[in-house]
């Protein structure tokens, strides 16, 4: 069965691309929960329309992204966390945190879902993170953990 990605799924591709996948898995995964729709000629054409507003939109936006980014680049975000035995920290920091953090210290905002954090930073040091922001770019922003807090 042939199905129109409406969001990107790591296993699966990208938003926008068609996909066969079998039936099972589209009738009770992604066709209930919105991730895909049948790939109609409709829903093809609307697809390719809806990406060329985004392609519009992100053309307008470039100057300013690219701006955004190479501040993103240089930036080091502090974030102080409580620490127990071997540098551990007892919580963790999400995306959220970085996402608070860098505003209230370079006055960036970033939206969270924005933040590629494959899981929690749980340790102190210097962590690389990439930060979306357009769809082809994608600097990575410093971020230290220290003890403190």
């Amino acid at each position: 069965m042939k199905v129109l990605l409406r969001q990107s799924l790591k296993t699966l591709g990208t938003a926008g691309e068609i996909r066969a996948v079998a039936r099972g898995y589209a009738r009770n995964y992604l066709l209930p929960r919105g991730i895909a729709v049948l790939a109609t000629p409709q829903a093809v054409r609307d697809a390719e329309i809806q990406h060329e507003i985004e392609r519009r939109r992100d053309e307008k936006n470039a100057a300013s992204n690219e701006r955004t980014a190479e501040r993103l680049a240089q930036t080091t975000v502090t974030i102080p966390a409580r620490v127990g035995a071997r540098n551990r920290l007892y919580g963790a920091i999400t995306a959220a945190d970085i996402a608070a953090a860098l505003e209230q210290q370079a006055g960036i905002t970033i939206d969270r879902r924005h933040i590629e954090l494959p899981e929690p930073l749980r340790h102190l040091g210097d962590h690389r993170v990439q930060v979306r922001v357009a769809r082809s770019l994608t600097p990575e922003l410093t971020v230290s953990v220290t003890a403190g807090a």
